[in-house]
């Protein structure tokens, strides 16, 4: 991906999440206080402790080790975690620290302890979730057929992005999303004229629980305006990794509470690179007049102009709008999501219920 110039992803966050995604309790960065700081943040908010080992100047002509050593031993003493991941940062690649030796070094006493061989420099983002994947399995924190299942998930999914994502592009800037106002119009239009409409959410992890809330927007949008909709979502609750199958149970528990049904529930939070035929056929059998995606927009292989898509990612969202497609901008989603436990609302799906209450 060198072509690429916009920023992307990083392998470490990659790594940090999967982490999270695992359970792991306390997630400890070997490197300077500085490493992955924006990323750390949020994960506290999950329930994630996350410590640094907090390299200096010294560390880097010596070693590490003294250093890591130090914080293993606090983060167990202070947060008596029964898991904690060590992940690798670019400074302790390039000299060489053996983490693993690091943390024979130290009584862990009943805490699995494990290394996560880590650093900003790998080809794809993704490489730094199959490092963690892989370390996760060796410890027994997963089974490794769910390790061999992820992996195959991550490349599918790094693929999808190369091809129709931001990594496909040389350079996309950041857009400015249009208002909800014409794509709610249009939903309105479809329900009263006794059309069909149908909602389709490819989410990624969290972000799911932002995404939902369009399901119960246009579900009250049909009640009140006529018409018919088609509901189809990711969200298989026996697919993932532990934490990502929580979410599933979370959003699907408040759907049911406000009387939303899906129609079709295809893959899990997971699988959102690989189930894109699937729905499209799903949703082909319904033949909606107009279809309104949600998430990673580009997994879904029928958008055309009787599509809406709704994404989180400004340069995603330039990607869509470049290539003609009707498409608006949650920005800052990541942020609101992070320790939900129910669905957090989603401004296109306020504005829809703010127009039919007119």
């Amino acid at each position: 991906m060198s072509e690429v110039l916009h920023a992307r992803p990083n392998p470490i966050v990659a790594a940090m999440y999967t982490a999270r995604d695992m359970n792991v309790d306390v997630i400890v960065m070997h490197g300077p206080a500085g490493c992955s700081f924006m990323a750390s943040r949020p994960l506290e908010n999950a329930g994630v402790r996350v410590v640094t080992s907090s390299m200096k100047d010294n560390d880097l002509i010596f070693g590490g080790g003294p250093s890591l050593e130090k914080t293993l031993k606090e983060a167990k003493e202070r947060f008596k975690p029964r898991t904690m991941a060590v992940i690798g940062t670019c400074a302790s690649t390039i000299i060489g620290d053996d983490i693993k030796a690091t943390i024979g070094r130290v009584d862990m006493g009943d805490t699995i302890c494990f290394p996560i061989d880590c650093h900003g420099c790998l080809d794809n983002n993704t490489e730094g979730a199959i490092r963690a994947l892989k370390a996760g399995a060796a410890a027994g924190i997963i089974p490794k057929e769910e390790c061999d299942r992820q992996s195959i998930l991550l490349k599918a999914a790094t693929d999808l992005e190369k091809h129709k994502g931001m990594a496909g592009r040389t350079y996309l800037s950041p857009a400015e999303s249009p208002t909800k106002l014409s794509v709610c119009k249009r939903i309105i239009e479809t329900l009263s004229s006794g059309g069909k409409v149908a909602v389709v959410m490819l989410a990624k992890k969290e972000l799911a629980y932002r995404f939902a809330d369009m399901f119960e927007a246009v579900d009250s949008a049909r009640k009140r305006l006529g018409g018919s909709t088609f509901f189809v979502a990711n969200l298989d609750r026996e697919k993932g990794l532990p934490r990502i199958r929580s979410y599933c149970d979370d959003i699907l528990a408040d759907m049911e509470s406000k009387g939303v049904r899906m129609d079709h529930i295809i893959g899990g939070l997971d699988e959102y690179a690989v189930v894109g035929e699937e729905m499209g056929s799903a949703v082909k059998e319904f033949y909606p007049d107009l279809t309104v995606v949600l998430g990673i927009c580009h997994g879904y292989p029928a958008l055309d102009g009787n599509c809406v898509l709704v994404t989180d990612q400004p340069r995603e969202l330039s990607n869509y709008l470049d290539q003609g497609f009707i498409a608006v901008g949650e920005v800052g989603s990541h942020g609101m999501v992070m320790g939900a436990k129910g669905i957090i609302t989603l401004e296109t799906a306020q504005t829809l219920r703010e127009l039919i209450l007119r």
